[in-house]
């Protein structure tokens, strides 16, 4: 099985205003003269982290990584407003054309890949292929599936119950809703309560075997309150996009080539969306784990992104 590259360090970060409100958070590594990949990260609503560089050969890729807005190092911190699907398309063009880059593959998992497939099918000739995880259509049923009674709950009632124990019986009906006025109401500790719960709902449901150190990361209250604030505000407005939006408009996607690697026992994101997508988009080739959930930092998952980063850089470098 291929393991994750060495740690590294980025060689310059960047501090990119792309409104009057959101200042981005940026880094490169790796070969500046290298293949350019840009790294999307999850959530909506999460950040990059230093293992994220280390999916990538540093001497053949020009890596770079960015915060979301509202994200990680990004500013201002869970800032919810001029925050939507529209906007974040646009900074990865603003993006590119700050660095210089002409097209780059893009590499993204779960809320990440749905950004990266947002992007490719709106800017399809700036993307020379496609890397991604953990499948996230962002389909209304795809977000019920995870965030209302009878999908994910049946799987973990026992984490369903404490996700809804903050929440009175009467709200917990409609747990989307119920969080939105806690995290975004003015009760600072109520706020912290509730993002921690939000945020530890998804990650004890993101392995296939529990993993504490991956809860004690989603429970950081830095980490925390941006996931949840974040999530919410875009489960709440359908991700911003028009029913399903992704497959209707993947033949913009034919051409470019992808790999698509998907847990199979992803609860978060069930692998039925890589296989719809699969089947929309002939072009990308389906790799499924056969002993994962929904999390990157799953062996299984690791070794399938490392082996799609090497194949890629030996093809199109």
């Amino acid at each position: 099985m291929y393991h994750l590259y060495p740690p590294i360090q980025p060689y310059v970060s960047h501090s990119l205003r792309v409104s009057e409100r959101h200042v981005l958070h940026v880094e490169e590594c790796g070969n500046p003269e290298g293949l350019p990949v840009v790294f999307l990260h999850g959530g909506p609503g999460g950040g990059t982290d230093p293992f994220h560089r280390q999916f990538f050969d540093p001497e053949v890729y020009r890596i770079v990584l960015f915060d979301q807005r509202g994200c990680g190092r990004s500013e201002p911190h869970g800032e919810l407003e001029d925050n939507d699907t529209g906007a974040l398309v646009a900074d990865l063009e603003a993006l590119r054309t700050h660095l210089a880059v002409e097209s780059w593959i893009v590499f993204g998992g779960s809320w990440g890949s749905t950004l990266a497939l947002v992007y490719a099918e709106r800017h399809p000739q700036r993307v020379r292929g496609l890397i991604l995880r953990g499948i996230f259509l962002c389909r209304p049923r795809d977000i019920a599936w995870f965030y209302a009674e009878g999908g994910a709950s049946r799987l973990f009632p026992d984490h369903w119950q404490q996700f809804l124990d903050p929440l009175p019986a009467a709200e917990q009906g409609d747990p989307v809703a119920a969080y939105r006025r806690r995290l975004t109401g003015r009760d600072e500790v109520g706020r912290m309560g509730a993002a921690k719960a939000w945020a530890l709902w998804e990650a004890r449901c993101a392995t296939l075997l529990p993993n504490h150190d991956l809860e004690a990361h989603f429970a950081e209250p830095h980490t925390a309150l941006a996931l949840a604030r974040i999530e919410n505000h875009y489960f709440t407005h359908d991700c911003f996009l028009e029913h399903d939006a992704i497959l209707r408009d993947a033949d913009r996607l034919a051409g470019i080539p992808g790999i698509i690697v998907h847990g199979r026992y992803d609860a978060v994101c069930p692998l039925e969306q890589a296989w719809a997508l699969h089947q929309a988009w002939p072009d990308a080739d389906l790799r499924i784990v056969a002993e994962a959930g929904h999390a990157a930092s799953e062996p299984g998952v690791i070794d399938a992104l490392v082996r799609a980063t090497i194949e890629f850089g030996q093809r199109l470098k």
